[in-house]
């Protein structure tokens, strides 16, 4: 029972200097707009990043939003985030919980994620290919007590609520399957002030709601 313990403790804590080292912005840089380029149509792309690893996922898909490539963090190494400026990464403790973790820095490809609405459509493309659909449910922004310790506490922007660091992420990667999008929130020139969580549950698990939005 205790070595359980113990390596359930040790993910936990992984996960929690993940809260705190995903959101730090070592230098601003100029972001890409919409604008500036058009986003491929769901077919295309999904040709685009397939290498035939059928476990393996490889992009993730908000139409008019973002096509972004999904890079996997090296071994042993949870609290890796890519500077890659048109990507996103997989956190790989999300997935010992049986959902997808995905990470950007909010001066990179994390500012789309402010972009995501309730009800908005995610596809995700694995490697040979296949697509798994999803709608965002849930959207959460948090001010970090103290922004650079794996200890902090965090209150909730919209309802006030208080976690402590190991209750939110429990909230936000633990529970039935789903995608948990991470990036952070600067605010009075703090960089790494806040957090904002985008939550997309499996569409198959909401009839109600995919049909209102279709």
């Amino acid at each position: 029972m205790a070595p359980k313990t113990n390596a359930r403790r040790f993910i936990l804590s992984l996960g929690l200097i993940l809260l705190v080292v995903a959101t730090l912005l070592p230098h601003p840089v100029s972001a890409r707009t919409l604008n500036e380029a058009s986003l491929p149509d769901l077919n295309a792309f999904a040709l685009a990043v397939q290498n035939g690893e059928a476990n393996t996922l490889r992009g993730v898909y908000a139409e008019n939003i973002f096509a972004l490539p999904v890079l996997q963090q090296p071994t042993y190494n949870a609290a890796f985030v890519s500077r890659d400026p048109n990507s996103v990464t997989q956190f790989s403790l999300a997935s010992q919980f049986g959902n997808v973790g995905l990470l950007a820095h909010n001066d990179l490809s994390g500012q789309y994620f402010f972009q995501l609405y309730q009800g908005e459509r995610i596809q995700l493309v694995y490697g040979d290919g296949r697509i798994e659909y999803f709608r965002v449910t849930g959207i959460y922004r948090y001010q970090a007590e103290s922004p650079f310790s794996t200890k902090s506490n965090f209150t909730d922007l919209d309802t006030r609520e208080y976690l402590t660091a190991y209750d939110l992420f429990a909230k936000v990667y633990k529970g039935p399957r789903h995608i948990t999008f991470q990036t952070c929130i600067a605010n009075n020139g703090n960089s790494s002030w806040g957090r904002l969580f985008v939550i997309a549950e499996p569409e198959k698990s909401l009839p109600q709601l995919a049909a209102q939005i279709q």
